[in-house]
């Protein structure tokens, strides 16, 4: 094995990669909703590779949803904490869009997102009604192996 060559962005590529996003984040959104909605439900799914949010109303009708993928990040960079903000970035400019004013937040996974998601989503002006942690846990766990005969 040779040496390890670290390949280092220049500040232009870097520029352009993070244009390259925000005109992803800032695209127009085509929403064919019947009638104005008041309330509805955010559910972001955090896993180790990728942000998943979709957005719901009262009944569980999805609206829009957008992940980490769809905004422009590929490999390893899609979960990031940085893909899940802007991300949550594109969802709170949709829900405006909507005309959504008070939100819950119901949170599923163990991706690194998770937090700066609903930092995110905060710091865009929504009103948070609630924050429920909705993560499966294992309660008795899997059945065990067969005592090994010999």
């Amino acid at each position: 094995m040779g040496k390890k060559r670290i390949i280092t962005k220049t500040k232009e590529e870097l520029f352009k990669e993070r244009e390259k996003v925000e005109s992803k984040v800032q695209k127009e959104v085509k929403l064919k909703i019947p009638q104005k909605i008041r309330e509805g439900k955010i559910y972001i799914s955090s896993s180790y590779n990728n942000t998943l949010m979709t957005l719901t109303d009262i009944q569980g009708n999805v609206l829009y949803w957008t992940s980490a993928a769809t905004i422009g990040f590929k490999g390893t960079k899609k979960g990031t904490p940085f893909a899940a903000s802007k991300t949550a970035e594109a969802m709170a400019q949709t829900v405006k869009k909507i005309g959504i004013e008070r939100v819950a937040v119901l949170i599923k996974g163990i991706g690194s997102g998770r937090e700066s998601a609903i930092r995110s989503l905060a710091s865009r002006g929504l009103d948070i009604i609630s924050i429920k942690d909705i993560t499966s846990i294992p309660h008795n766990g899997c059945r065990p192996k067969k005592v090994r005969r010999v």
